[in-house]
């Protein structure tokens, strides 16, 4: 069967699944499974089964990592008593090779960004990084600093392999679908964050003297139960992701107690006075914090964004002397500065003791008085771990927390686990399994892909026959992983559809799911068995903005579920600037561009012809007139370019309806010497003669060579 039948096996199933059983679902996040119950095979760093215990440790020396200890250098105990190790590994965070970070080549606009990274393999070494900014604690001030931090992180210590997450705990929140190595999800987030005015630290570190500014607490609600909440949330979300992961929790302000140093009015302040509110304990709050975060597997890194402060009197500062007292009472005015230094300084520690707390529990540490939050350090310590095992007792499944204490025998060296564990028997834990519809989720919302069908997805941007913005989907499924049953002589399967698509901080834009039955002919089956299935999938946005869009594949017979996800930006159109839908790719072109075969299974043997296209976007001027284009193709693999085109007129030949779309196609010769492997496809679109900012754009789109 050739090229022709393949795309008319394509429409058959396009025409059929638009008929399909079509309903709006609403998606909610899975619940896991009671974090006091962990699972011997799901979890591969808090082990309690009948045989064994197992937990994480962190051997540092001068700050950096130790990875050449032996199980005769720990001891172990448990509530006290000493443990026998009868388990030990060390496990490497850190891939061997790592491929650098692409930079696009020559481009007008250098904050042009590369192409996403490869989608990180769960079965292979990672970290897995949740910042989280504490917008409900960070001040304006300090919110600057917040941003250019991890601005530099994402551009300069972000790893391919690394799965890092930026959520706000002040923002509607979704957690695992956050987890992302693509930079330009990360910058998108960061662009978002940003100053609360709701946060419990106003607008400054230090509140003026003598303010009269009111109580952001009163007036946006009291923020630190919402602080403990947002990070309750994250915590059920990160016990999802397997392995050992960290949150580095940002905030000006995580007490244990939330009395407050107020330096109160003018007339207080000539007194001395400095007013405190009445006393909240918090340590409860953040204990079960602690004890979730033990269970996650989570290890929490505080970060105190206060950072380096002056704490004597300033510009914005009211200090008078006593109207009672004679004018330049120097004595007096000393006082006052001197309770000013005194109360700053008070605070600046109190703020900082429940991040401390919460850190030192889950076997992380804090970093305090420093402007540049030290993540270079706090990374040094995700580089691996160390596994201690031990048999446990009849007293270890007591359904109690058990406290565990760890030591290194070799000196000049520093030990870090977690505060302990929960007391859960292997039975107990396997008394929760997830629900279909939860595995459903799990694999819709997930940064891992499910694997048991096979399923890869092109998706881009486009307008469908009603003008209304969507994102398509080309997606391809594998008949191989699905259950066929013969019915009158043909092959029959029933599956299920899920799409989701993910927006700002993992808030849920759009979802829809589809459930159909598909029939083929024995020869259309068994050249689908060959050859794979393909399908479309539309889903509506509203808006322009950066999105994820998220699709999973259900086989209702034996429920094997396969999922795939792909980065799509939504331009605005309105504002006439030059824009371009996703890069589509093919093996070959039928007809002016708009048909390519294979656009869902990006897969290329070497030495073929690899075919492309895409709809440009305003493709007219302010004045209506034609703007004047030129496309340059480059393929790049781990980083370095190993095709260049030359920059080729584009041409309204197959333009559409409308004479501001322009429909682009175009063509690179895979060379034969090319390895197999993961490649990108970098399409750049510039107007030749503009000066503007946005004369130039860029599309990537990735595939795969085969041999």
């Amino acid at each position: 069967m050739k090229i022709k039948a393949f795309l008319v096996l394509l429409m058959a199933v396009c025409i059929v699944l638009p008929a399909l059983a079509q309903t709006q679902t609403k998606l909610a996040t899975p619940r896991p499974a009671p974090p006091q119950k962990p699972s011997d095979d799901t979890d591969d760093v808090v082990k309690i089964s009948t045989n064994l215990v197992q937990v994480d440790a962190v051997v540092t020396r001068d700050g950096k990592a130790v990875a050449d200890l032996t199980a005769d250098d720990f001891e172990i105990y448990e509530d006290g008593h000493k443990q026998t190790i009868t388990s030990f590994a060390y496990i490497s965070n850190i891939p061997k090779t790592i491929a650098p970070a692409v930079v696009p080549e020559r481009t007008r606009d250098k904050k042009l960004e590369g192409p996403p990274a490869a989608p990180v393999n769960a079965n292979e070494p990672h970290r897995t990084i949740a910042f989280v900014v504490d917008d409900l604690g960070i001040s304006a001030e300090s919110m600057g600093l917040v941003r250019s931090e991890l601005r530099k992180f994402i551009r300069e210590q972000l790893q391919p392999n690394d799965l890092v997450a930026i959520i706000r705990t002040g923002g509607q929140l979704g957690v695992l679908q956050q987890f992302t190595n693509d930079k330009r999800l990360l910058n998108r987030a960061l662009e978002r964050t940003r100053w609360n005015p709701c946060s419990r630290t106003g607008f400054s570190v230090f509140r003026p003297a003598g303010s009269m500014e009111p109580d952001d607490d009163f007036r946006c609600g009291f923020s630190y139960q919402s602080t403990g909440k947002a990070l309750r949330y994250i915590l059920d979300g990160m016990a999802q992701l397997p392995g050992r992961k960290s949150m580095i929790l940002l905030s000006d302000d995580i007490p244990l107690e939330t009395q407050d140093y107020r330096l109160g009015t003018e007339s207080e302040f000539s007194r001395g006075t400095i007013t405190t509110f009445p006393n909240n304990n918090l340590s409860g709050m953040l204990q079960r914090i602690a004890e979730k975060a033990i269970r996650a597997s989570v290890v929490i890194y505080s970060v105190d964004t206060q950072a380096l402060q002056y704490t004597g009197p300033t510009a914005a500062d009211s200090l008078q002397a006593d109207p009672l007292r004679p004018q330049g009472d120097a004595r007096r005015l000393g006082e006052q500065i001197g309770s000013l230094m005194s109360a700053r300084s008070g605070l600046l520690v109190t703020r900082r003791e429940g991040g401390e707390l919460i850190a030192r529990q889950t076997g992380g540490f804090q970093v305090r008085n420093s402007n540049s939050f030290k993540l270079d350090q706090i990374l040094e310590d995700q580089s691996g771990y160390y596994l201690l095992g031990y048999r446990p007792t009849d007293e270890t499944f007591n359904r109690r927390f058990h406290h565990i204490k760890a030591k290194v025998k070799r000196s000049g060296m520093n030990l870090r686990t977690r505060f302990g564990f929960w007391g859960v028997s292997e039975e107990d834990a396997k008394k929760s399994r997830p629900s279909v519809g939860d595995l459903t989720n799990l694999a819709l919302i997930s940064p891992f892909a499910a694997q048991d069908i096979n399923v890869d997805i092109t998706s881009f941007f486009a307008k469908d026959k009603t003008g209304a913005s969507v994102v398509r989907s080309f997606v391809y499924l594998d008949p191989k992983d699905m259950t066929f049953s013969a019915v009158g002589g043909r092959q029959q399967v029933s599956f299920e559809l899920h799409g989701i698509v993910f927006g700002d901080n993992g808030t849920i834009t759009a979802q829809l799911s589809r459930r159909g039955t598909v029939t083929l002919s024995q020869q259309d089956y068994e050249y689908a068995l060959r050859n794979g299935m393909g399908l479309t999938f539309d889903m509506p946005v509203k808006r322009p903005g950066s999105y994820q869009m998220r699709i999973a594949a259900r086989d209702t017979v034996s429920s094997r579920i396969g999922s795939a996800g792909e980065f799509v930006a939504v331009p605005d159109l309105n504002n006439k600037k030059l824009a371009v839908s996703g890069v589509v790719l093919g093996s070959e072109s039928d007809g002016p561009g708009v048909n390519l075969a294979k656009p869902d299974l990006r897969r290329f043997p070497g030495s073929s012809d690899l075919h492309f296209g895409y709809v440009i976007y305003n493709a007219t001027n302010e004045s209506g007139a034609m703007r004047n284009l030129v496309m340059q193709a480059k393929v790049f693999r781990d980083g370095k370019s190993v095709y260049s085109g030359q920059e080729v007129p584009v041409s309204a030949s197959g333009s559409l309806t409308d004479p501001s779309r322009l429909l682009a196609k175009g063509v690179v010769r895979l060379a034969t010497d090319l390895e197999p492997g993961s490649y990108y496809l970098q399409v750049t679109l510039t107007e030749v003669g503009s000066k503007k900012k946005d004369a130039t754009v860029v599309q990537w789109a990735d595939f795969e060579i085969e041999k």
